[in-house]
C-alpha cells in the first residue's frame, strides 16, 4: 500500500470549531418523535459509525445529516452533500472519486471528487436509493476498503470520510425486486434514523411556522401572521410534502398577503376545507373553519384529495361511461337535489365512487383489469383508488389480473 496517497485537505467552507451542542443545530420541533431524533442525533454524533437517514421527501433529512456532522469531532471538517438522484449515472463516478486529464471527452483538466472534497470531514449522499447498479458495487469497495481511484487514474487514494446516507424509498423492497445491493445496505443500515412525517408531529407546526416567518423576514420578506383559524385548519392536513411543503407555503403567503393577518379565506385552494372553497368560488363569505371537516387518519385525507381543487374524482379522467352517466337527467334528479339539511358533500362524493367501483368489480367477477375497462381507467389507477379508498380488504377476492 506504500503507493497510496492521502487526500489533501480541500478549499472549501467548512464549520467553525468549537460548536455547542445547541437545538439550533437539530430538526425543529418540540415533539416526542422529533426529540427522539435529537437524540439518536446526539448518541451517534461522537461516533464515525456510517448513518442512514430514512423517510419521506421533505421531512429533513438533509438537516439531519448536517446536525450529525455539526455535533461531531469532524465538525471542523467540511460537510459535502451530494444528490445522487440528480446526477446522471454516467456522471455520477467522476462527481464522487473525481477524474484525470483527458480520461474522457471535456476532461480539459484533473479535478477532485466529492470524496477528496470531504476529506476529514463528512459526506452526505442523498437518494442513495436512486445509484445505479454499477456505482453500487463501487461504493461500497470505498466503504469497504477506503480507498478509491479517480476517472481514468492508477493511483489509488486513502480517504478519511464519515458517509451519511438518505433516501426515501424503501431500500429493503429494492433488495427484493434487486435493484438495490443488500450487502451495500447493510454497509450503510449502521445506524438508521427514521425520519417522521410532518403529519405525524402536528403538535410542531406551530414553532415550524413561527421559523419559517422569521426566516422569510430575515430575507426582507413581510413577515405574515396566520388567524386561529388559519392555523387550525393548516394543522389538520395530511402534508405530502412534509416540512418543505409548510416552508414553501408560508413564503408564498407572505408575498401574497404581506404583513397582514392570514384568514381561511387567504389559504390555497388545496388547504382550505371544502365548504370555504366553495364559498369563496360563488362569491359569499366562507363560512368559519371546522377542524372537523379535517379528520387526521388516512382514509379522510385520501378523501379531501379526491375533492381538492383539479382533482375532483380522479376516477373520470376522460368521457367515461360514468361522465355521462353523471350529467344524464336520470342522474341529476337522483343526486343533484340538496337535501334541506344539507349534506357532507366529501362523504358523498367518496361513497358514490366507491358504489361505481364495487359494481364494476361485481360485473368483473372481481377482475381489476376488466373492471378498469368498464370505467375508462389504467388498470393502475384503479388499484391506486382502491387502496386509497381503503377497500381492497373488503374486495379480497379480487384479482389484479
Amino acid at each position: 500500500m506504500s503507493a497510496l496517497r492521502q487526500c489533501s485537505p480541500a478549499t472549501v467552507a467548512v464549520a467553525e470549531p468549537g460548536v455547542a451542542d445547541t437545538a439550533a443545530r437539530l430538526p425543529s420541533g418540540s415533539s416526542a418523535a422529533i426529540r427522539h431524533i435529537g437524540a439518536l442525533i446526539r448518541q451517534v454524533a461522537a461516533h464515525d459509525s456510517t448513518v442512514l437517514v430514512l423517510g419521506e421527501s421533505g421531512t429533513g433529512k438533509e438537516v439531519t445529516a448536517r446536525a450529525i456532522h455539526d455535533l461531531s469531532p469532524r465538525r471542523a471538517r467540511p460537510f459535502v452533500a451530494l444528490n445522487c438522484g440528480a446526477i446522471p449515472a454516467e456522471l455520477l463516478e467522476s462527481e464522487l472519486f473525481g477524474h484525470e486529464k483527458g480520461s474522457f471527452t471535456g476532461a480539459i483538466a484533473a479535478r477532485k471528487g466529492r470524496f477528496e472534497i470531504a476529506e476529514g470531514g463528512t459526506l452526505f449522499l442523498d437518494e442513495i436509493g436512486d445509484m445505479s447498479p454499477s456505482m453500487q458495487v463501487k461504493l461500497l469497495r470505498v466503504l469497504q476498503e477506503r480507498v478509491f481511484e479517480r476517472v481514468g487514474g492508477h493511483a489509488p487514494i486513502r480517504c478519511n470520510v464519515r458517509i451519511i446516507a438518505a433516501t426515501h424509498r424503501n431500500l429493503e423492497a429494492a433488495i427484493e425486486r434487486g435493484t438495490f445491493r443488500e450487502d451495500l445496505f447493510h454497509r450503510l443500515n449502521v445506524f438508521p434514523i427514521e425520519m417522521p412525517a410532518l403529519r405525524e408531529r402536528r403538535e410542531d407546526l406551530p414553532q415550524l411556522i413561527q421559523e419559517f416567518v422569521d426566516h422569510n423576514a430575515a430575507e426582507g420578506r413581510p413577515r405574515v401572521q396566520l388567524s386561529p383559524a388559519a392555523l387550525g385548519v393548516l394543522s389538520q392536513c395530511s402534508w405530502t410534502g412534509n416540512v418543505r411543503e409548510l416552508s414553501n407555503l408560508i413564503e408564498r403567503l407572505s408575498i401574497l398577503c404581506g404583513s397582514r393577518v392570514v384568514e381561511v379565506a387567504d389559504l390555497p385552494p388545496r388547504y382550505r376545507p371544502l365548504a370555504q372553497t366553495a364559498a369563496i368560488a360563488a362569491g359569499m363569505p366562507a363560512p368559519a373553519a371546522d377542524a372537523t371537516e379535517f379528520p387526521a387518519d388516512r382514509a379522510a385525507a385520501a378523501a379531501d384529495r379526491i375533492l381538492s381543487e383539479a382533482e375532483v374524482l380522479p376516477l373520470l379522467e376522460g368521457p367515461a361511461p360514468v361522465t355521462a352517466a353523471l350529467s344524464s337527467p336520470e342522474c341529476t334528479a337522483t343526486l343533484a337535489l340538496l337535501p334541506e339539511e344539507g349534506l357532507d358533500l366529501r362523504a358523498h362524493m367518496a361513497a358514490i365512487e366507491r358504489s361505481l367501483i364495487a359494481q364494476a368489480l361485481e360485473r368483473s367477477q372481481g377482475t381489476v383489469a376488466q373492471a378498469a375497462r368498464l370505467l375508462n381507467l389504467r388498470r393502475t389507477t384503479l388499484v391506486e383508488r382502491l387502496r386509497k379508498l381503503e377497500i381492497c380488504a373488503e374486495l379480497s377476492g379480487a384479482s389484479e389480473v
